[in-house]
């Protein structure tokens, strides 16, 4: 889930992570050419918004700005964009990362974009609209901290994790070689949101985390040199834009995202947060490597 700056420092970013909620209304933008041209679900065009989940605590990909209430990044950028391809408006609400899929259940969103990895655990609940491609990356504290070049180099260490995230089934996964190879356990801490697995990491609870690959990256930039990234990326896969099963709204999402490829806007979007490096040429539906 990215997420002006939610790390810096990292403290207040939690304090103020915690005092936001609510809904926040994307800025007016530009309609583009194709507004209406895209036929949506008559229930949804007569609401005339589109309901967006995201937890604001994910940078770049999503975060809360500096007045605590706008959220922030690429999937809050793009998220404006699509609904303005679609002829509507887009409505984001700031929300736990667990709690967004089975918003979705509910109808309590429409879709949710909140960096989710496109999996085939997922696809069982949820379809996806992928639109971009990350990787996870490891990072630990600057000064002191543990080499971490491979899953395997995590047995016996302390991780910290952001609660529902794919990297907590890598862990899991990663538990049982482990096991097999007679290694020390692993030993799992996690955090309702990324800045307290971060700072789980600055305090010393915890010895290494796992995020994606561009929060990572970002994250240790804005870090003020506390958090550095190692080791090499591993599992590049999709992520999604996720909607209820079977939902008639997928197919119009993913012409809207592929407009957004086509006249530049998602590619300006991505150089905006320095991310074009997961950009991807075509949006797809259900595409999970996993």
């Amino acid at each position: 889930m990215n997420r002006t700056l939610l790390l810096t420092p990292l403290l207040a970013t939690t304090v103020l992570v915690a005092a936001c909620g609510g809904t926040t209304p994307e800025p007016e933008a530009p309609t583009p050419a194709s507004a209406g041209k895209i036929a949506v679900p008559a229930e949804l065009k007569a609401k005339g918004t589109l309901t967006i989940g995201t937890d604001a605590t994910y940078p770049p990909i999503e975060f809360m700005g500096a007045d605590g209430k706008t959220v922030q990044g690429m999937d809050a950028d793009l998220a404006g964009a699509l609904a303005g391809e679609l002829g509507l408006k887009a409505e984001v609400h700031h929300a736990s990362f667990d709690s967004i899929l089975p918003g979705l259940t509910t109808k309590k969103f429409d879709v949710g974009m909140s960096g989710f990895t496109d999996t085939k655990e997922r696809e069982q609940t949820v379809d996806f609209v992928t639109y971009f491609s990350a990787g996870t990356s490891f990072f630990v504290k600057a000064q002191g901290g543990p080499m971490i070049n491979t899953l395997d180099d995590l047995c016996g260490r302390t991780l910290a994790l952001q609660k529902g995230t794919a990297q907590v089934d890598d862990a899991a996964a990663q538990q049982k070689q482990c096991a097999a190879a007679g290694k020390p356990a692993i030993k799992v801490l996690t955090f309702p949101d990324q800045p307290g697995a971060n700072l789980a990491i600055l305090s010393g609870r915890a010895e290494a985390g796992m995020t994606d690959s561009p929060v990572a990256a970002y994250q240790a930039k804005q870090s003020g040199g506390k958090l550095k990234v190692v080791g090499q990326p591993y599992g590049s896969a999709p992520y999604g834009i996720a909607l209820p099963k079977g939902s008639p709204l997928a197919q119009p999402l993913r012409e809207a995202m592929q407009a957004l490829i086509a006249d530049g806007t998602y590619g300006k979007i991505l150089s905006k947060y320095g991310i074009e490096a997961g950009a991807v040429s075509t949006a797809g539906i259900n595409q999970a490597v996993a």
